[in-house]
């Protein structure tokens, strides 16, 4: 196996129109045909289409520009340099911690390539409760195919790692359906360190596929620029204002960026968009902009086997079940998908309970743990609404109120992650909750876990998918975005991320926001140069 060559370095060394904001030496004003803020799934794929089209683009990211050179494999280096807020970004009342992308590709250079289209379910809900008559398999297939075929999404070849085993193993001693997760890599080297970043350029982000791409067809990067607030007239956005932060990524350094341009996308994900609204005084009549915000609110469970399992190593996440997704009622019982996570230390200490001597007795047993989550679907009950962004001193904070509906839907799924894993041979099985203890039967974890009190701060909580706050519909009473994902109220704005989305999706967004993106660009590039937009491809 050999390294991908770095596109970001060739690249620079090229001449690409690349500035760090840190280094700027005075205020600038600058114009495009199309500013996009945010540089990761939505607005990659929105900068690729666009430049290839011919327009002038300005990618606005709020992180730095990274690439191989600078991964290397450590948590301690990759946490603070590539996620929000060290990835250690809480809801207001710290009871969820969000995994979040800061950095050039966003999201897609430090996820973990798990790549599911839409379900069909959800369209259908969609379809019905939003009016997205137009969101269908049929026609979102051809979508999800070109941005496929764009980013070698395809199906996994090697063998699950122990890890992902274990998953398949025990559901299938209790008749549990799994599958196979399709991955967005090209010639990868089964590490298992994606969440740091890759340091072979396999894993097919936005980092080193679409905004390499959007800049050698004359795209412009800032890189450290915040969006701070857009400047409306009347029904228009005339410009964007920036502000450019220090090379650490968060103080500001006292120089501002105006960007002027004829049309503006945002893109810069389901807290951070919401938020640029919010802050701009955006119109919104009927008081939706934020709201509806949903997060996939996500429960551990960690077993202990006599094998290693060794979960750091090998492909991070290759099977699934959804299993107790897809039941008959999607507004029934609170559904679940089980996937395995990798396994990295700095990550699991912090998220598993206890302290002292319990928590080293736990860290001492960590080549034998294996790990398994619940994604539970937020936002197809009435007591699942979701949460809401606000600002505190114009920063963003998440208010996610949890229901005993959701509570209900964890417990379940903590009992069924531990019946798999004894079923797979565990040693003992541990819900990741404060009062959780090591159970040592099937039975007995039976017990403990539904005596568990099942709230915030006790029961750990956490997602790495952010979705909603800019809902699409036709009905300005039901979204404040278009089905083609135009901001209702300003006609020279649009969203291109995971805010679009009504309600969750019950799967990793990141294919969902490629697909979906790839369709609202190309019709945002038909409609500004008056030609069919171009079709991106495999360099």
């Amino acid at each position: 196996m050999s390294v991908i060559p770095d596109p970001i370095q060739a690249g620079l060394a090229a001449g690409w129109h690349v500035t760090d904001c840190a280094q700027l030496q005075a205020d600038q004003t600058l114009e495009a045909d199309v500013v996009i803020v945010g540089s990761g799934a939505g607005g990659g794929v929105t900068a690729e289409i666009l430049a290839l089209s011919g327009l002038k683009v300005i990618i606005v990211e709020e992180g730095a520009l990274k690439s191989s050179k600078d991964f290397k494999m450590r948590e301690a280096d990759a946490y603070p340099a590539l996620y929000q807020e060290s990835a250690a970004r809480k809801t207001k009342d710290k009871g969820i911690t969000i995994l979040q992308g800061r950095t050039v590709g966003g999201s897609t250079t430090v996820n973990w390539t798990s790549s599911f289209r839409t379900p069909d379910i959800t369209l259908r809900h969609w379809n019905r409760h939003y009016g997205l008559a137009d969101y269908t398999p049929e026609t979102l297939a051809p979508w999800f195919v070109m941005m496929e075929e764009r980013l070698n999404i395809s199906d996994w070849q090697a063998p699950p790692n122990e890890n992902n085993d274990l998953l398949r193993r025990g559901a299938s001693k209790l008749n549990i359906s799994t599958g196979l997760i399709r991955r967005n890599v090209n010639g990868c080297w089964n590490l298992g360190y994606c969440g740091m970043g890759c340091p072979t350029n396999a894993k097919q982000s936005m980092l080193v596929t679409t905004i390499p791409s959007a800049l050698r067809h004359g795209a412009s990067l800032l890189t450290h620029a915040r969006a701070d607030k857009l400047v409306i007239a009347r029904d228009r956005v005339t410009a964007l204002e920036c502000v450019a932060l220090g090379a650490d990524g968060l103080a500001a350094t006292g120089r501002r960026l105006t960007l002027r341009a004829k049309h503006f996308v945002l893109a810069g994900g389901a807290i951070n968009t919401p938020a640029l609204l919010l802050r701009s005084a955006a119109p919104d009549p009927r008081g939706l902009l934020g709201k509806r915000t949903f997060l996939h609110p996500t429960v551990i469970s960690a077993g202990v086997f006599e094998q290693r399992v060794d979960g750091y190593a090998g492909a991070p996440q290759t099977v699934y079940s959804d299993h107790f997704l897809h039941t008959d009622r999607i507004d029934g019982p609170m559904g679940y998908k089980l996937e395995a996570p990798p396994l990295h230390p700095l990550l699991f200490s912090t998220t598993m309970q206890g302290f002292g001597a319990q928590h080293a007795a736990v860290m001492q047993q960590f080549p034998h743990v294996h790990a398994l989550l619940a994604l539970l679907r937020d936002g197809f009950h009435d007591e699942a609404p979701g949460g809401s962004v606000a600002l505190v001193n114009g920063a963003p904070v998440l208010d996610y109120p949890v229901s005993d509906f959701i509570w209900d839907g964890a417990r379940r799924a903590l009992l069924t992650m531990a019946e798999i894993q004894f079923a797979a041979g565990a040693r003992s099985v541990t819900p990741v909750h404060e009062r959780g203890e090591a159970y040592s039967s099937w039975t007995q974890a039976q017990a403990g876990i539904g005596a568990l009190p099942y709230k915030l701060l006790q029961t750990r909580v956490v997602s790495a998918h952010v979705m909603g706050g800019c809902a699409m519909s036709d009905d300005e009473r039901l979204g404040v975005t278009s089905s083609r994902g135009r901001y209702h109220g300003l006609t020279n704005l649009s969203v291109h991320d995971g805010s679009l989305f009504p309600t969750s999706i019950g799967a990793n967004p990141q294919l969902s926001i490629y697909g979906i993106v790839a369709r609202l660009a190309s019709g945002l590039a038909q409609q500004l140069t008056g030609q069919p937009a171009a079709r991106p491809t495999r360099a």
